[in-house]
């Protein structure tokens, strides 16, 4: 017996209602299942489940809505859903945010480990199971580290590194006892390269990888650092549709459809990325490693007029550079409850709110001060490669598509201006500048920053790192992009609004600067507005109602009146 039939038949056991003549007639239309009697309710389901499979890419939409809307079913009635739906239908219920977690079965049981291996050493295999050669540097770089290096003679010969996961983080400059999963991070660190690589997804997969990643992010429920590399290499192996299928099988969209629901907006957000990336059937644009969208994160009704992107500094990242400043006092729990109190990323939970029409993308990429702490030595970064790289995400993302303002603070603002001057030049990149409306610039040193002329301590000194240099008030790079931008601009009808800080910034514990001065913020477009806070602070508003947020929310509104009212 198949298991629709069964379900069918359990569902007629438990029910007691009378079917209708006219719910009848349209059940048995449901081929194999046409002499089954069956109950007014267990018709529903299953009419929504055949809803589901149309020819009709509306009637499939309207099912999942519908699905995602019942709030009133037994338990039973949404295992039949979870039993009997397609992988489309289960991917629009993820990405649904009102859908019950009782619509997705547990993951299948995980396979067991080989005798007298672990999960740190099976990762190490799969790891050296991938291609090794004609690799980017930075790959070989770490896919080296990992394979070559135990955790404790890693520990003794680079002082430790106590955690990979977060963009900016530094080396932990210890050299005691090193946590166990430090060896896993560096694995993790490799296979996030290695999936950048469509054909090393197809090994990862077919090696076993999406189960072996699967064990190691229950293991580490409870470290985020561990979590978010992990959910980096899920969403670089959904960019391939023909992983889809084996993506869904693994147990993985169960996994992201509660992650999606959490609260850490780190969670969330690499989920709402791997199920967007898997749900073809609303979704054009693929976002690749970096691409966060903030808003919306699940399907929505509500029609997208503009996109609003966020671009960090430097020692930025996607999502803590845009919370809200810190409070000197403890935040209670209340007010991590309450949004408008207090928010871990003002663009998602404030901005989104007050205008529900954008789609708010944010962007994060690797910076350090010092080579010494580069988590790649060889890696380039430099503004151009950085702004050529981040471009081609972008508008694979679709940027362009919409009218455009960008967000920026720091060195993301000469990100901005290199990423605008170069689409300008290229035919493809077209829909880039003719929907760009404007752009926010908070403290961005235009002109130079004083940055680069001081040190913490011997290491920064010996070793400023290619961003740092850039940042240089004589640096001959930043002089051109800033005439380049300019020429480009005089002829473009850019709104521009320019915030800078007052207030000097503590580095380390000994150095106060002002790191970007008022005459190296003004771009020479558009209004300077000094405000009294350091460099870090200047895109933190303090609350909801502080200037910082509701002169950035009247720009934003303004600048996109026409395109919001259409």
């Amino acid at each position: 017996m198949s298991l629709a039939a069964y379900c069918v038949i359990c569902c007629r056991r438990i029910g007691t209602s009378a079917a209708s003549p006219q719910s009848l007639t349209r059940w048995r239309e449901i081929h194999p299942f046409s002499t089954v009697d069956v109950e007014d309710h267990e018709c529903a389901v299953w009419l929504l489940l055949r809803k589901s499979r149309s020819g009709d890419r509306t009637a499939r939409l309207e099912a999942v809505q519908e699905m995602s809307g019942a709030h009133h079913w037994q338990d039973y009635q949404y295992r039949i859903i979870a039993q009997a739906c397609d992988p489309r239908t289960l991917i629009g219920l993820a990405r649904s945010k009102e859908s019950d977690l009782r619509f997705f079965l547990p993951p299948p049981p995980l396979p067991s480990l080989k005798e007298d291996s672990s999960i740190e050493e099976e990762l190490r295999q799969l790891l050296a199971s991938l291609p090794q050669t004609d690799l980017d540097e930075c790959i070989q770089y770490f896919t080296a580290l990992a394979l070559n290096e135990s955790s404790q003679s890693l520990a003794a010969q680079k002082g430790g590194l106590w955690c990979f996961g977060g963009n900016g983080l530094p080396y932990a400059e210890s050299f005691g006892e090193v946590p166990s999963a430090t060896v896993e991070m560096f694995c993790l660190e490799a296979m996030v390269k290695h999936s950048e690589i469509s054909t090393h997804c197809d090994k990862i997969e077919a090696n076993g990888g999406l189960q072996l990643l699967q064990r190691l992010y229950r293991l580490h429920k409870d470290c985020p650092k561990v979590q978010r590399n992990i959910l980096r290499v899920v969403g670089n192996m959904a960019l391939n549709e023909h992983l889809h299928a084996a993506i869904v099988r693994s147990g993985w969209v169960s996994l992201m459809a509660e992650a999606l629901k959490s609260h850490h907006i780190m969670e969330a957000s690499h989920a709402a990325r791997t199920l967007a990336n898997l749900d073809r059937e609303t979704v054009q644009e693929k976002y690749q490693d970096g691409v966060y969208v903030l808003h919306p994160q699940c399907r929505t009704s509500q029609p997208i007029k503009a996109d609003v992107l966020f671009i960090h500094g430097l020692m930025g990242a996607a999502f803590k550079t845009w919370r809200q400043q810190d409070s000197e006092r403890a935040v209670s729990e209340e007010a991590l409850e309450d949004e408008d109190r207090y928010t871990t990323c003002w663009p998602k939970t404030w901005l989104a709110r007050d205008c529900p029409a954008l789609r708010i993308i944010s962007v994060e990429y690797d910076t350090s001060l010092s080579d010494w702490r580069a988590r790649c030595p060889t890696e380039r970064k430099s503004i151009a490669f950085r702004s050529t790289e981040l471009l081609r995400k972008l508008r694979a993302a679709g940027v362009g598509d919409r009218p455009v303002i960008w967000v920026s603070h720091s060195m993301g603002g000469l990100l901005v201006k290199k990423m605008l001057v170069e689409a300008s030049k290229k035919p493809e990149m077209s829909t880039v500048i003719n929907n760009t409306r404007g752009m926010i610039f908070y403290s961005v040193p235009h002109h130079g920053s004083h940055l680069a002329e001081y040190s913490v301590n011997v290491r920064y000194l010996l070793f400023p790192s290619l961003e740092v240099k850039e940042l240089s008030k004589d640096s001959p790079a930043l002089k051109t992009l800033q005439d380049d931008f300019l020429e480009f601009a005089k002829d473009k009808n850019f709104q521009v609004l320019n915030f800078v800080e007052t207030l000097p910034t503590y580095i380390g514990s000994m150095i106060k600067l002002h790191i970007v001065p008022v005459e190296s913020a003004d771009l020479g477009i558009g209004d300077v507005i000094p405000v009294d806070v350091n460099h870090l602070n200047i895109c933190k508003p303090k609350r909801k109602d502080a200037f910082l947020y509701q002169r950035t929310l009247q720009f934003i509104r303004e600048t996109l009146a026409k395109d919001l009212e259409n």
